[in-house]
Parts: C-alpha cells; structure tokens; sequence
C-alpha cells in the first residue's frame, strides 16, 4: 500500500486545481482519474471545446454579415466541419496536456482507473489499495436524463452535450430540449453554421433564475441570430431512426401534443452528480436529498477525513466554484483556513453577445424585502460596442442597497461581458459601492466603460445617455 496524505477523487477543475494546492502545502497528493487525459468534463468534452466552436463560428458569422461593412471584400469562407473539429480537438490538447505537465512540475501522482472508498483512509483503484490520511471526492456530474428520451452519442441522433460536440456532419434542424446555459450555447454554434435550431423550454423564460431583464433581451437577441424557442412546453418523449428523430412536446398550459421534426435532437436539461461506483453507501457518507453529497462549512462529509467539492455538493455547477472549493479544501487539510465567498460566484453564457451575472437578481432581493435601486446603461450608448458591431440590445445593470449604495448584484448582456463582470465581482469582495465605482476612471473606448455609466445610473444619472 502507498501512503500519501491527500488522495482526490477527480482530475476535472475542483480535483487538479486542489491536488496542485495540496501539493504547494506540502502534502504528499494523488488524483485518481479513469479518463486518458486530465481535466474532467470541463477541458474534455464542456467549457473548452466548446467556446472553442463559439468562437470559429462567432468569426464564420462576422465574415458571413459584418466583413463587407468594415471593408473586408470576398467570399465568405465555407465551412470546413471536419477541420473544424480538429481545431477543437487541438485546443482541448493543449488544456489537458497542460494540467499532466503541472501535475509532473509539482509530484503529483497519477493514479489510473476508477476510484471505489473502501473506508476512510483507503481508496481503491483496479487491483490496488491506497492508503490516504485524507480524501477528497471530485467527480463531477454528468448529464440529466430525462424521462422518454434516450440518449445514444454513438449514433448521433439523440445526444447529450457531450455528443453534440462531436456530430458527424452539421445538421439541417437541431431540436434543442432546454434553454440553459449548455442548450443555447450549442444551439447557437449550430444556428451559426446553418442548422435550423428551434429550442423547447419547460419554463416560460430562457436561463431560468436569471434577471428578468436579461432573460428577455437574450430571447429577443437569439432569435434575430435565427433561432426559435418554445417555451412553457413539457417533452413527452423522442422517436428516433437511423437518421431522423420526432420531438413529441405538450403546452405545460393545456392543449394537443405537438410534435417536431428533427435530423438531431440536443437533450440539454441539466447536469447531476457523478458519484456512482465510489462506495459511498459502504462507508455511510450521507446525501441531500437531491442526490447530492453532504458536507459542513469545511467541505467535510459525515466521514471524518473525507471530503466533498465541486458539482457533488451543493451549489452552482460551474467549474470556477470548484476550483475555489479546491483551493480552499485545501488549506483546510493543510490546517489552514480555507474560505469560498458564495455570494459572488459570477456565471456566463459564452454566447454572442455574452451574458455575465453575478450576486443576486433584482426580483430575488425584493421578494426578501430588501429596498434596492438599479442602475442601467445600454451599450447602444457605448462608442466601442458600435465599433464591433455589439452594441445592440445588450446593457449593464447594477444592483445595489437603496440606504447603503452597496452593490449586492449585476447582470451584463454584451460584448465580453464574461470578463467585465470580474470588476463588479471584486467591488463585490471589497464591499464598495456603486459611487465607488462611478469614481473610478475607466479608459476610452472600453466597453467597462458601461460599467461605470450603469454605476453612475445607481446615482444622478449616467453621462452618455
């Protein structure tokens, strides 16, 4: 038996992230992994392949509306699918040999195969048992099924996220089964490459939980890029062929059932925690009643020395909250203090125009009967969003205290929105003020700019509006 003092269950953002940290405290660390390469979902087959196809087709759609206005003359380039995914596939290369080249610098152990606790302090892996002082589990989660729908990647008709990733050829209609953040993602990419893309929503909103605000100009933007949506509609169930598949949905409201033609259907209706096989039952680790790990403020479960982070536990299944968890968890094995700030937390769609959210939404503080006052500026009054042709629809909006002006929340639909949320997130962190960013210089032309015209909207009004 090897001794180590942290073996992590999960090479994905939480688990990598986390075995680094251990491994810069000092602590003797292994990550148990059963894929070839390192990285989880994330680098795999989520976040980085696909921001990867956002952006070749984000640059096939400037070519294709926006090249002539700008002066750029010629043909639009046609879609080369095959060399497409290639690039992807070169992309997510880079990532994950990366994480192995991190994983050698700092010693860590890579232990290959799937992971079973067979008790506290011994994690076993194939044929051999480690012995481990602690344990942390970093598995992930993986997709949602959904009742009637069978989901067969290898045939790619009915898919998942992961497959969706991967179709053999560019279909002539997309189904898309919900409007989340993965749904109208994929659902853009392809509406991009000429995919006739029509999105089922349960809800009667996209991107459920999110601001009002946002939801609605989102909706109104993606459909001028060509897709259609059809909310409030509960799928009763899918037929697919060798080729084609039938979409079988019912108005939640009342009504016939409808059905919709499809070459693929995308079945994008969330994520659940991966914890199958890791013999939880057998060392009495307690679940929520959602499925999902228990744990206290230290990320520790009922088991002394094993512990929880990432999409097992509680909380936004995103993989910047992992990270943090790992980090944090840590600190907390090394005997240090470990801290993980829920409260700001951003999210992101990586769409185009791109959607940032960050703290909490408008409706949500109300309805707990906080006084709030918002501030809100439209990038159509942003010189550099009209440059890029991104200034339409899109807005930045602050939240804050009606008494204190402390930003509580904020909700940015435009140009890099995924990165401009991060000043908002730090305001957040130090506890400052709408006027305190409004008293910041921001360069021109930016598009933080509208950062600062939405601050001074909390106050007496924004300048270029």
């Amino acid at each position: 038996m090897s001794q180590y003092d942290v073996i992590i269950i999960g090479a994905g953002p939480g688990g990598y992230v986390s075995a680094i940290r251990c491994a810069q405290l000092g602590l003797k660390t292994a990550v148990v992994e059963a894929r070839e390469t390192l990285g989880g979902t994330c680098l795999n087959v989520g976040c980085i392949p696909s921001k990867a196809l956002l952006h070749a087709t984000h640059s096939l759609h400037e070519a294709q509306h926006n090249f002539a206005d700008m002066g750029l003359k010629g043909k639009a380039p046609s879609v080369d699918w095959k060399q497409m995914k290639e690039y992807k596939s070169n992309v997510v290369g880079q990532n994950t040999g990366g994480i192995e080249f991190l994983f050698k610098k700092n010693k860590i152990d890579w232990l290959k195969g799937y992971g079973t606790i067979e008790a506290a302090g011994k994690v076993k892996v194939g044929d051999t048992t480690y012995e481990t002082k602690n344990i942390v589990i970093a598995s992930g989660s993986v997709p949602s099924a959904l009742p009637g729908v069978e989901v067969e990647n290898d045939k790619g008709i009915v898919v998942d996220s992961t497959g969706a990733l991967d179709l053999p050829k560019v279909p002539k209609k997309m189904v898309v089964i919900g409007a989340g953040v993965i749904g109208l993602e994929l659902g853009s990419v392809y509406a991009r490459l000429g995919s006739e893309v029509t999105v089922v929503e349960y809800m009667d909103a996209v991107c459920p939980g999110m601001d009002a605000d946002v939801q609605r100009s989102f909706k109104r933007i993606l459909e001028k890029q060509g897709l259609s949506f059809i909310m409030g509609a509960a799928v009763q169930g899918v037929e697919a062929t060798k080729t084609k598949a039938k979409v079988k949905y019912q108005p939640k409201a009342g009504g016939d059932e409808e059905v919709l033609d499809a070459d693929v259907v995308l079945v994008a209706t969330g994520r659940k925690p991966f914890v199958e096989g890791l013999g939880l039952d057998t060392v009495g680790v307690k679940m929520t009643e959602r499925g999902q790990i228990a744990t206290d403020a230290h990320w520790a479960t009922n088991v002394p020395g094993i512990y929880a982070i990432g999409d097992v536990i509680e909380g936004p299944m995103l993989a910047h909250k992992a990270e943090d968890e790992g980090m944090a968890v840590a600190e907390v094995i090394a005997g240090k203090h470990g801290h993980v700030n829920y409260g700001v937390i951003p999210g992101v769609v990586y769409t185009t125009p791109e959607v940032a959210t960050v703290g909490a939404t408008e409706a949500d503080l109300k309805k707990d009967g906080r006084k709030v006052k918002t501030g809100k500026f439209m990038f159509m009054g942003n010189a550099r969003a009209k440059a890029v042709h991104q200034a339409e629809g899109g807005f930045v909006k602050i939240i804050t205290d009606a008494e204190t002006d402390r930003v509580l929340g904020a909700a940015i639909i435009g140009p890099a929105a995924g990165d401009m949320i991060h000043e908002i997130c730090v305001a957040m962190e130090f506890g400052a003020s709408a006027q305190d960013i409004a008293l910041t210089c921001h360069a021109h032309p930016t598009y933080s700019e509208a950062v600062r015209e939405a601050a001074l909207a909390c106050g007496d009004g924004p300048i270029h509006s």
